[in-house]
């Protein structure tokens, strides 16, 4: 699901000077391995293409599957994001999905094994959820198929901050605890 014929998107004005061997290369070599290529299912000589998180646009039906069991999660789940931005995350109560479909979350830090997607290399803060008790009280967690971890959030699209396991640099969320 969620898939678009790669002919069609070729005759897009923008990409008509591309061709499938482009998109094939694009899918092949983009490091966070955003975008999945296929045969069409019914076509062996057509090829589709999709985007692996939907990100902002809520017809994308990506390919996600749900954690159902918090013991699936074996590794540090974090989101990565700036300084500049904490303030505002404290304010709002928690993680907020903002425009996106979903929050996004690394499945440990940029260069560790298996990590290729969900966190920018240059995040100046990394939030660790406790997806536990996340998942305990209620909220839903999914996996892409380029290992990024997605939670829609409450109602509101918000991750509160009850579920911050750590926050780095550790300053921050010292500061954060002494109010």
């Amino acid at each position: 699901t969620g898939f678009v014929e790669c002919e069609a998107l070729l005759k897009h004005p923008r990409l008509q000077d591309h061709n499938l061997d482009e998109i094939k290369q694009v899918c092949e070599n983009n490091d966070k391995q955003r975008f999945c290529i296929r045969q069409h299912p019914n076509n062996s000589n057509r090829f589709q293409i999709r985007a692996n998180q939907g990100h902002s646009i809520e017809t994308v039906e990506a390919e996600l599957r749900q954690i159902t069991d918090p013991n699936e999660i074996t590794h540090d789940v974090i989101h990565g994001t700036y300084k500049k931005c904490w303030p505002e995350i404290l304010k709002s109560g928690g993680l907020n999905k903002m425009k996106r479909n979903h929050i996004h979350f690394a499945k440990g830090l940029p260069g560790d094994s298996g990590v290729i997607s969900g966190m920018r290399q240059n995040a100046e803060v990394r939030i660790y959820i406790d997806v536990r008790e996340a998942m305990n009280e209620g909220f839903e967690f999914f996996e892409s198929s380029n290992g990024v971890i997605l939670c829609p959030g409450d109602i509101n699209g918000v991750l509160p901050v009850k579920y911050f396991k750590k926050v780095t640099p550790h300053k921050l969320w010292n500061e954060y605890n002494a109010k």
